[in-house]
């Protein structure tokens, strides 16, 4: 899981890597739509979030019938949202950036790429929940090589789009969302493939591709609040983006090359969360409650320790890091403070993430939203604000209400689940 995730976040970084030649107002509209996007993440995570729960759950109970049952159900929730967005995405990708604070030399340049990047959403969609639905049956390997295959795809055709090549014509930021959506794509078809040929432990058959409103019912209660608890922590970051849009171009670049930069190691340690999650679900259905307690402080130290080393690379290599993107003075500024700083936070963050993952790998995913509600958007936001406007800090006094509030959600999490209410939940 740690791989899949560290597949996964390399999407962005290859993107930006090659985007970031392109100038300030590319990186600003990759930025302003990538933060657009992770609404449509967020959706994602949240029904993987209960589809990983639901799947593990029956895994445990060894119901191997009922686990592809749910898997169906979150692949038609999943193309149902993902074509609502597609449609939004296409037909109003200006009015959307322009809302986001671009000017208009960055709608100019990023437009293709939002219709591009948004239309492609249901490649997103199924990607995250066929994942989530090979995590839950104890069959990582396969997510992992799925995104192996879309991120191979993705790293050959990002500079082929971008730059040109032969017949191929450059299509200049454009390029980068077409890459990105033809890799996932890939992945989702080798997904399907896995899915239904029975080559995996959990086989799908064909007669199992149909309606079951009561398993889709169930799917989407459960997914409920796991979705607002994403949404709430993806819509934070629009709002952060939003601030940071009020101190320019260079600022606005800066952060997101930096954030771009945290997400690669954020997001593997985002499997070691999901580990646990599985195993928090797969226990609890086995009536062991004491080991999947066990294997999430197990998971909780590992994190810890694998972050701490990165952040002190962070620290120390900052410099070196953002310049890997850019020469650009003012833009390294910003990009480098970012990153020592959120740095510091990383400890916590480690242990957050699993904290997080483990109530809803139990289905209980009321009590991290409640978290999240409380330490972004009750306190993160109002922190960032005051800081960076009211007291004069700019930029920075954003980069330090991030890493207040993700320690404030470590520690409040673990309260919460010494408690140990989640080991009751049914699901």
């Amino acid at each position: 899981m740690v791989l899949e995730m560290f597949m996964e976040s390399l999407f962005g970084f290859v993107d930006m890597l090659f985007v970031s030649k392109l100038g300030a107002e590319a990186v600003a509209a990759v930025a302003l739509t990538e933060g657009m996007m992770s609404l449509l993440f967020g959706v994602a995570v949240g029904l993987s979030m209960s589809t990983t729960a639901m799947v593990a759950r029956r895994v445990g109970e060894k119901n191997w019938e009922e686990a592809a049952v749910v898997a169906v159900q979150a692949v038609f929730v999943g193309l149902s949202i993902s074509a609502v967005v597609a449609v939004t995405g296409v037909l109003a990708a200006p009015h959307l950036l322009r809302g986001m604070g671009a000017d208009e030399k960055v709608v100019e340049v990023g437009a293709r790429f939002t219709q591009t990047l948004m239309g492609g959403a249901c490649s997103v969609f199924l990607l995250f929940l066929l994942n989530a639905v090979f995590r839950g049956a104890g069959d990582a390997s396969v997510a992992m090589r799925s995104l192996w295959l879309a991120n191979a795809i993705n790293i050959v055709l990002c500079p082929t789009f971008i730059h040109g090549f032969g017949p191929i014509p450059a299509m200049g930021v454009q390029g980068s969302a077409i890459a990105t959506t033809i890799g996932r794509s890939s992945g989702v078809l080798f997904q399907l493939y896995m899915l239904t040929s029975g080559r995996g432990r959990l086989h799908v058959h064909a007669s199992q591709w149909r309606f079951k409103p009561d398993v889709m019912l169930k799917l989407v209660k459960i997914s409920v609040t796991g979705i607002a608890q994403v949404l709430v922590s993806s819509a934070s970051w629009i709002a952060l983006m939003r601030i940071m849009a009020t101190f320019g171009t260079a600022a606005l670049a800066g952060y997101m090359l930096a954030v771009r930069t945290i997400v690669v190691t954020i997001l593997p340690a985002w499997g070691m969360a999901n580990a646990a999650a599985t195993l928090v679900g797969q226990n609890l259905g086995a009536k062991k409650p004491e080991r999947a307690e066990r294997s999430v402080m197990l998971a909780g130290l590992l994190n810890m320790s694998f972050l701490g080393c990165i952040g002190l690379i962070f620290f120390f290599f900052a410099p070196q890091i953002i310049g890997l993107y850019t020469s650009a003075p003012e833009v390294m500024q910003y990009g480098v403070g970012c990153l020592r700083i959120i740095a510091f936070g990383y400890l916590f963050f480690g242990w957050g993430m699993v904290l997080v993952q483990s109530f809803n790998g139990a289905g209980d995913t009321v009590t991290p939203t409640i978290v999240n509600i409380f330490c972004f958007w009750l306190w993160q936001i109002p922190l960032a604000y005051t800081l960076s406007t009211v007291l004069g800090f700019g930029p920075w006094g954003i980069y330090y209400a991030i890493t207040i509030a993700h320690s404030t959600m470590a520690v409040t999490g673990f309260l919460l689940f010494r408690r140990g209410k989640w080991k009751m939940v049914r699901v």
